[in-house]
């Protein structure tokens, strides 16, 4: 089974045509937005602990 995973661009054009903020979506699932954009900026390179599980929650890598 192959997990199509996307990119940032992807994931801000989603967030952006749902209307929805990237701090709202990390309060909505319990997470600092700072880290979540840490994650989709690349600053991060989401390897372990609640940066791969963001990563994972946002379809940048494969579970």
């Amino acid at each position: 089974m192959t997990t199509e995973t996307k990119t940032p661009d992807q994931v801000r054009m989603e967030f952006y045509k749902q209307g929805i903020t990237f701090a709202q979506w990390a309060k909505d699932n319990g997470y600092n937005h700072v880290v979540v954009s840490r994650v989709l900026n690349g600053a991060s390179k989401a390897q372990r602990g609640k940066t791969l599980e963001i990563a994972i929650k946002l379809g940048l890598k494969a579970a």
